[in-house]
């Protein structure tokens, strides 16, 4: 059924544009999936690699930062570290989008 004031062409053209539209998000989000994402926390000791998609790729710990007696110190940079490269990849499809 074809709305009031619209001719069936146009109706077919607006579905075909919402088509490829679709498919042009579907291929974004593949791209973006598969693309890494770096974030770092305490002046780069501690750095984080994330896919587009939400995973973690890599956490890298310089040596120097690990305290046995502040564990948590640690654990809250990976967190921050982690964080902003989330951040790069949802600032990242943000854009794409």
């Amino acid at each position: 059924m074809v709305p009031m004031g619209m001719r069936p062409q146009d109706m077919r053209k607006l579905m075909q544009q919402a088509q490829q539209m679709q498919e042009r998000m579907a291929s974004v989000q593949q791209e973006l999936a598969e693309t890494e994402f770096e974030g770092s926390a305490g002046g780069g000791v501690v750095k984080a690699t994330v896919t587009g998609g939400g995973s973690i790729v890599s956490v890298d710990i310089d040596p120097s930062v690990i305290d046995p007696e502040d564990p948590e110190m640690l654990g809250d940079l990976v967190v921050a570290a982690v964080n902003q490269a989330l951040g790069a990849a949802s600032g990242a499809a943000e854009q794409q989008m």
